[in-house]
């Protein structure tokens, strides 16, 4: 059974939907690079039903550079995560700005 292309849409609206309230209402600096990582995930399920809708497989190339970005996002991210919170023993987002110069 092929599921429908609109279905993978709203599915893909939906988690775009969720990782940008989870960016929008959480203060935490490990919640809003949760939320960007769904935000992504949501982006490539969009891709890859695009891709398979149209035969092409250009969707699914992209979805393997997205989730590298991801990977790398992560790995910078959480990085600065630590620093952050071995500089001000919290991590709230409202204390980010003790990184600057």
């Amino acid at each position: 059974m092929i599921v429908p292309y609109d279905h993978i849409l709203i599915l893909a609206v939906l988690l775009f939907l969720t990782g940008a309230a989870c960016v929008v209402a959480r203060r935490t600096l490990i919640m809003i690079l949760i939320g960007v990582e769904i935000m992504l995930n949501a982006a490539g399920i969009a891709l890859v039903g695009g891709s398979l809708k149209w035969g092409v497989l250009g969707g699914q190339v992209f979805v393997i550079f997205i989730m590298a970005v991801a990977a790398a996002e992560v790995a910078v991210g959480l990085a600065l995560i630590v620093h952050s919170h071995r500089r001000s023993g919290s991590v709230e987002a409202d204390h980010y700005h003790l990184m600057k110069g």
